[in-house]
């Protein structure tokens, strides 16, 4: 007879029983040698954060030494041409500006047309006037002196005052205290008559408005004509992008609209929107200015794609006693100064009162003198002296 075999010996049958429950591999809980550390998860990680930000900061690196020396050779270029060294290091080196006993900066702006071969009288001074910048009260002026303002020119005689630079520079004129040549002789002229010392004198070609407008792809101005109409002056024909009219309010110029609006005077037939003609062209000589120097900013000068036009633009049409240890001072003041602080002058209204009066002269030309009779300047004087103040 076959016994029954038991399935278990009660020995096993207690090891059976007195085991522990084991949880499966997907439940096994992970000991503390086998976890992994953040430490170490995060190692590989912050290695390549490292090497994306080390990467960047070289390239920055890397993009602004581009930029710089792209900058410099601009610079370089045009600064041998207006400067007379192409060492645009130098610009760096700062040095006071000359300025008055009062603490102004004056420079001489003198604007003719020996650019433009068909143009009578090239050498006669079209555009004068006086940029005149506090360096304590961060305002400023512009004084326009009219072209047919009659005074003496030493060693000259009685005559218009934009005769005296094609004077000077014939006369070889040389005074302590002036600049040589022509500038110089203007300056002696306007210290003398007006009470103003210009430390500096720039003299401006008309290319150098065109240039200038087109490498800053244009200004914009605010037209604000007597005419409702505007401003329309036919002189000028299709190549030269004539004619010039343009509606009162603010205006996008192109560099040929700018430059014809610095030479319209409104003295052709049909034209309208210059009551004052002569006066009416300063006037748009300091908007345009104006314009040039709003978009002046260090973003565009730091611009290697742009700044190479403005540069050129200046070397090419520029003649300035400028040295180029004072060009970032000066540009810092100019900026320095808002430009509702740079007031406009005209001596024709200063206040509602019209310090100049017409006058023949004695070879039948038509001039104009001040009020007070000629060659009395005194009360233009006093004008400067509370401009100054």
């Amino acid at each position: 007879m076959n016994k029954k075999q038991p399935t278990e010996s009660p020995k096993d049958f207690r090891k059976l029983t007195d085991k522990t429950y084991q949880p499966t591999d997907s439940a096994q809980p992970v000991s503390s040698v086998d976890q992994p550390t953040g430490k170490k998860r995060g190692r590989p990680f912050f290695r390549w954060l490292k090497r994306i930000i080390l990467s960047i900061v070289l390239l920055c690196i890397i993009f602004v030494l581009v930029v710089g020396i792209w900058d410099l050779r601009n610079f370089s270029s045009a600064s041998k041409k207006l400067f007379g060294t192409g060492n645009a290091l130098s610009v760096l080196q700062t040095s006071p500006l000359k300025s008055t006993n009062g603490g102004r900066v004056n420079v001489l702006l003198i604007g003719y047309s020996v650019d433009d071969p068909g143009h009578d009288g090239a050498t006669l001074t079209d555009s004068i006037q006086v940029l005149s910048l506090s360096q304590s009260t961060n305002t400023g002026y512009m004084l326009s002196i009219p072209r047919d303002l009659y005074v003496s020119i030493p060693d000259y005689g009685e005559a218009k005052i934009n005769e005296a630079y094609q004077a000077g520079e014939a006369a070889e004129f040389n005074e302590p205290g002036y600049a040589p040549g022509g500038a110089g002789l203007l300056q002696k002229i306007i210290d003398e008559n007006f009470g103003i010392e210009a430390g500096y004198y720039t003299i401006i070609n008309y290319s150098a408005v065109k240039s200038t407008v087109e490498a800053l792809d244009g200004v914009t101005i605010n037209i604000q004509s007597t005419d409702p109409r505007g401003l329309f002056d036919p002189n000028f024909g299709p190549k030269d992008g004539g004619p010039l009219k343009l509606a009162n309010g603010p205006q996008q110029l192109d560099g040929q609209t700018a430059l014809n609006l610095t030479r319209a005077r409104g003295a052709t037939y049909g034209s309208y929107g210059f009551p004052q003609s002569d006066f009416n062209r300063t006037q748009h000589q300091q908007l345009v200015f104006g314009g040039i120097r709003e978009k002046l900013t260090w973003r565009l000068l730091l611009d290697p794609r742009k700044n190479s036009k403005v540069f050129e633009a200046q070397a090419n049409n520029l003649k300035t006693d400028i040295q180029i240890s004072e060009v970032i001072p000066l540009y810092k003041l100019l900026k320095r100064v808002p430009e509702q602080s740079l007031k406009p002058v005209n001596l024709r209204d200063v206040d509602g009162v019209n310090l100049l009066a017409s006058y023949n002269t004695p070879y039948g030309q038509s001039a104009l003198i001040p009020a007070a009779g000629i060659e009395d300047f005194d009360q233009i004087k006093a004008v400067i002296t509370g401009l100054n103040n």
